[in-house]
């Protein structure tokens, strides 16, 4: 190429700006890869001359306002050929793609026919008339995607021949005329509605702004060892130490990574021809240039290169794109080579991301057959039979057969079938639902409020959004990452809890300063939430303990029975049954809180409702089954998540609480005979007056001293008070010198705020969000204006009326990184999640703190 100097930009002007080690090029002006390049021209690398377009510009030009074509031309060799290519902020918003070889004309064909012979000028000019056909002029792709001549010279010939015909017009042959084309259609391709709205969906604003860089091609192809590759240090999707990457001898841009292109490996390799062999020094060459971007760039960097007769070139690098695996493997090994602290490699990695590694996914490659959508209520993917009742669900799992248990909406009564299925999908429900509760806590995959499937239970079929039929028996995979359901059984990933989870998650520990607690309801729980670090249960739920066969015949025969002496009689089988559960969840949790929540269901939810189980239950019991559909009947109630539930039951059904208190606290004499002496917290559910606290407070006391008599032994335990009415937020004052805690439940706090049903908001919730009547959907992010400023309330009122009092809340919102950011800031002392969704909020709170004290330096 011809190496006369070009005019001298204004050094004044950022909006057309040759990149320079001094250009005053940023992310935010001028997108990612225009400033990446000036970092590379900064490291002396060969990087070509590149002038960049700044986000005004772009803009200016989609308005129809060029810049000065001829002034923009001067900056290059004459006769240079360009690409231009996008520049957003964020790599991950995409852009229109990149066109290569403008300025290709008869007279640049004739002059590069001599330099690099015939064929090679006639293909780069064939590439440029094809590309500017199809993105430039958008004419029918086809037409020219299907040239297929013998030579370049006749497909050339072809191609010019078919874009007069289609255009009606002759091939452009002004470079000016072809860059302004070229600038004006990929300016206007981001700003059109389509573009808009997939960047938006990337979570773009919609103002994003586009750059452009114009850049001197290296050609790729000619005499001499030619080509262009891509090289990347380590493997994206295990971000493992490994040259990846791949080059192919005369060609341009990303050739080489197309399938079928007959590409080289970079480095020696038994399976094929390589570049290091072929090229010995740039490859070398290569190889330091890619050590220092990463060095001094300080990340895994993605170098696109290209060789011109033996002489390397950098054309561009960006960050890599990785699997969420591969982002921990590659921001701890960041760290550890000292190329970036402990602080940003916690910064680097995204909480959500964490679900990947601590779930089965599909491979992100998979062909997925979309059957369904709905609500990603508990992540991971799993593949199984589909079965349409608990008890099927058991059976199959007995013949370690996977499952899927397909329902229209879970009841406790599916608790056993959910342990038993791989995966649930529900008809209704929301995040907060009982089938995605339940999910997240047993790491379940789990897709809800799939309201589009159609689901015929009776006949044991599914029907797909699309009106595929699917029955008992049919394979099909539930993907609770991406709220997906599909057919059959695509590859997948196995989860990771490698040790670079565990370095990552450590320095996370010791950067936050907010408690993480699980929600646990049965020892397995408890050992998982022990086994990713949680600081203790921060909400033990239960009722989940009672749907055990063995436990709810007792338990119905206790709803049953007519007098307060039948029912103790009925608990007194309850009790030592109750107090195991509780003696092996102190003792995985030796030296943690474990957090109790007193029963809180309404009583019905323990009884059948078809007929064979109004059958099986008369029969047990003895009784007529018309007495027992009667009784059945008569306890039905019109609003039972408002009715005799929670503190309701304890104030009205006291003998069920008094049976919970002296399992809980036998239960920690008896853990506590090991090792250091148990403390466990009591929390009352669903208060709304302080006399209810005052009420359950005095009879537990009562069962305390009574056990301290009884077993000649003294113990210690804080009694607290669950917060999930807007009432109990505004009495908080009063309740809380009753009480040595307060934990506010979001999920019901913001059911009852909103007055929206948590099991069936799922219906019209992604119609509300999608047209923005909610931001998000208010049980998986917390409302911090309307339900935040109920808590900020609750926890001023509680510590004004008892002060120092502990603070926290246990909802599903525990486990969210927006929400944990609130709850930080308002004081709470810790929130708890999903034991799954622990290694989230760890990662989140550390996160959090590491900003602030950086905002506060």
């Amino acid at each position: 190429m011809d190496d006369a100097a070009p005019q001298k930009p204004d050094p004044d002007d950022i909006d057309v700006t040759p990149i320079t080690p001094t250009a005053r090029v940023q992310s935010p002006t001028h997108g990612g890869r225009a400033k990446c390049l000036q970092r590379l021209v900064r490291l002396d690398l060969p990087v070509p001359r590149t002038v960049a377009l700044s986000f005004r510009t772009v803009h200016r030009i989609a308005a129809g306002r060029l810049p000065d074509i001829d002034a923009l031309l001067a900056e290059f060799n004459p006769g240079a050929l360009l690409c231009v290519r996008p520049s957003s902020e964020d790599p991950d918003w995409g852009g229109p793609g990149a066109v290569l070889n403008v300025g290709m004309n008869a007279a640049v064909l004739e002059r590069l026919s001599a330099q690099i012979g015939v064929d090679a000028a006639h293909r780069l000019y064939l590439r440029f008339v094809q590309g500017y056909a199809i993105h430039v002029a958008r004419l029918d792709p086809d037409v020219f995607e299907e040239i297929d001549a013998e030579t370049p010279v006749t497909g050339l010939r072809t191609a010019l021949a078919a874009y007069e015909e289609e255009a009606e017009e002759p091939f452009p042959d002004s470079p000016a005329v072809q860059l302004a084309a070229v600038l004006r259609s990929m300016a206007r391709a981001w700003e059109g509605t389509s573009a808009r709205l997939l960047r938006q969906g990337k979570g773009a604003p919609a103002d994003a702004g586009l750059g452009l860089v114009v850049q001197e091609m290296a050609l790729g192809l000619g005499p001499g060892e030619c080509g262009s590759g891509v090289l990347q240090l380590v493997n994206p999707q295990t971000g493992l130490p490994q040259i990846t990457g791949r080059y192919l001898s005369q060609s341009q841009g990303r050739d080489a990574l197309r399938q079928g292109a007959g590409s080289l490996y970079l480095e020696r390799d038994p399976r094929g021809p390589s570049l290091e062999e072929l090229a010995p020094a740039a490859f070398a060459e290569l190889l330091r240039h890619a050590d220092l971007m990463r060095r001094r760039l300080r990340a895994e960097m993605q170098i696109e290169f290209t060789i011109e007769n033996g002489r390397l070139h950098i054309l561009d690098g960006i960050v890599v794109p990785m699997t969420s695996r591969a982002a921990v493997r590659t921001a701890v090994r960041l760290a550890e080579d000292g190329i970036i602290t402990r602080e940003e490699a916690i910064l680097r990695v995204e909480p959500r991301a964490l679900s990947e590694l601590l779930h089965r996914q599909v491979a992100p490659d998979a062909r997925r057959d979309t059957i369904g959508r709905g609500v990603a209520a508990s992540p991971g993917a799993a593949t199984g039979r589909i079965v349409f009742t608990a008890a099927d669900a058991q059976a199959l799992a007995a013949r370690d057969e996977p499952c899927i248990l397909v329902r229209r909406e879970t009841s406790p009564e599916d608790v056993r079938g959910m342990h038993a299925a791989v995966a649930v999908l529900t008809e209704k429900g929301g995040m907060t639902s009982h089938a995605a509760v339940i999910g997240r806590g047993l790491g379940l995959p789990c897709v809800v409020g799939a309201g589009r499937m159609r689901f015929h239970p009776r006949r044991r079929m599914l029907v797909s959004e699309d009106g595929r039929t699917f029955q008992e028996g049919d394979a099909i995979t539930v993907d609770g990452t991406s709220g997906t359901v599909l057919a059959g059984a695509p590859p997948m990933v196995e989860a990771m809890l490698d040790d670079s989870f565990r370095t990552l998650m450590s320095w996370a520990d010791a950067a936050r300063d907010i408690d993480i607690r699980a929600n646990a309801d049965t020892p397995a729980d408890a050992q998982t939430a022990r086994n990713f670090d949680a600081g203790g249960i921060g909400l033990c739920r239960t009722e989940h303990m009672f749907f055990e066969p063995g436990r709810l015949t007792v338990m119905r025969e206790m709803i049953f029975a007519e007098t307060a002496a039948d029912r103790r009689a009925a608990l007194e089988q309850l009790l030592p049954m109750q107090r195991d559960d509780f003696v092996q969840l102190f003792r995985i949790m030796t030296g943690l809180p474990v957090c109790i929540r007193l029963f809180d269901p309404p009583l019905h939810e323990f009884l059948p409702t078809d007929r064979a189980g109004l059958r099986d239950l008369a029969e047990a019991l003895s009784l007529p089954v018309s007495d027992v559909t009667r009784r059945v009947e008569n306890m039905g109630e019109y609003n039972p998540m408002l009715g005799m539930r929670g503190v309701r039951l304890g104030v009205t059904v006291p003998e069920i609480y008094d049976m919970q208190a002296r399992a809980i606290f036998e239960a920690t004499l008896e853990a506590s005979r090991d090792g250091a002496p148990v403390v466990p917290e009591v929390m009352i559910p669903l208060v709304s007056t302080p006399r209810e606290v005052e009420i359950v407070k005095t009879r537990i006391d009562a069962v305390a001293a009574a056990v301290r008599v009884e077993h000649g032994r003294d113990f210690t335990y804080r009694l607290g008070v669950m917060v999930e009415t807007p009432r109990a937020c505004l009495l908080a004052d009063r309740i809380a010198q009753h009480a040595h805690f307060l934990s506010f439940g979001t999920n019901d706090l913001t059911q009852m705020t909103y007055g929206l049903s948590r099991d069936d908001a799922g219906r019209f919730m992604s119609d509300y969000v999608s047209q923005h009547v909610f931001d998000e959907d208010p049980f998986h992010v917390l409302d911090t204006e309307g339900v935040g400023a109920l808590l900020k309330i609750g926890l001023a009122r509680g510590r004004e009326g008892r002060p120092g009092i502990t603070a926290s809340i246990c909802g599903e919102h525990g486990g969210n990184p927006e929400s944990i950011a609130f709850c930080r800031a308002a004081g709470f002392d810790y929130v708890s999640c999903s034991p799954f969704r622990v290694p989230v909020a760890r990662l989140a709170a550390a996160q959090l703190a590491i900003r602030h004290r950086t905002e506060h330096a």
